[in-house]
């Protein structure tokens, strides 16, 4: 029987730890913090799901006349003892690639704990902190990670495809937390630095990656002088912000003006 998967390598990794992050996701938020990590570290890769088992190809995307095929990569540290799974959400058999996600994790990484990464859009200002929420699957896990600043999160809604993967991770005895990354919603079709870089944080204090993260402080504040710009020049998204800032939210008409012209700013 064909496996649905296809490694390069053997990782010599014992209790090591699994980030999980999803392309396409709010805010560019995993994608930028899972290449972030593999960049610094020098993360390698061991393992990649065959696409043909998981995807449809009757249509493909194409960005800036190129195709983008989708990727379901695993990479690894051996220094930093961690495991990295960047991946496109799959079309179909949700269930098998999910479990295969976990088998390869543990099989060949001996993986003793999961972490899922992922963006969220919410109605407050960007000059607030960003927090970070968390949903677990196990309850000594969550009292093992008090004092990272993690916030709990209630939601009621579809569940999400880490919470699937959490799910199952329980089934088999491991423990797991999803994080959710809180970003203003008028940024969610761009990249915020300050929620990259706060996402980051987490991971570099509870794996003591020793991450230099100053590089994203000069971003931080050119898009705080562009959207300070945009409030002196537009009265109207000026006043739309101060009631953000005073805990008021914006009607649905506010809010896609709003987010249309941050949108138009940042994308120049």
């Amino acid at each position: 029987m064909k496996k649905p998967f296809k490694y390069t390598g053997l990782p010599k990794l014992k209790n090591s730890s699994l980030i999980v992050g999803w392309n396409k996701d709010t805010g560019n938020l995993a994608p930028a913090v899972l290449e972030f990590l593999n960049r610094i570290l020098g993360c390698q890769v061991f393992c990649e799901l065959e696409l043909e088992d998981f995807f449809s190809f009757g249509g493909v995307a194409v960005e800036h006349n190129v195709v983008h095929f989708p990727e379901c990569i695993f990479f690894y540290n051996e220094k930093k003892n961690l495991v990295i799974f960047k991946s496109d959400q799959p079309h179909f058999q949700h269930y098998k690639f999910l479990n295969t996600i976990l088998d390869i994790a543990e099989r060949f990484c001996h993986v003793h704990e999961l972490y899922t990464i992922s963006g969220f859009a919410s109605s407050f200002v960007h000059t607030s902190p960003r927090r970070i929420f968390s949903v677990f699957n196990l309850p000594e896990f969550q009292v093992e990670l008090r004092g990272y600043g993690l916030e709990d999160m209630t939601w009621e809604g579809p569940p999400a495809i880490s919470s699937y993967l959490l799910w199952l991770a329980r089934k088999r005895g491991l423990p797991g937390v999803s994080l959710w990354s809180e970003l203003p919603f008028y940024l969610g079709a761009h990249e915020d630095p300050q929620c990259v870089k706060s996402s980051l944080s987490f991971f570099d204090s509870r794996f003591n990656l020793n991450l230099d993260l100053t590089g994203f402080d000069n971003m931080i504040q050119e898009q705080d002088k562009k959207i300070a710009l945009l409030r002196q020049e537009k009265a109207e998204i000026d006043q739309y912000l101060k009631l953000l800032e005073s805990g008021i939210s914006l009607d649905e008409e506010e809010q896609l003006k709003l987010a249309r012209e941050i949108y138009s700013l940042l994308k120049k």
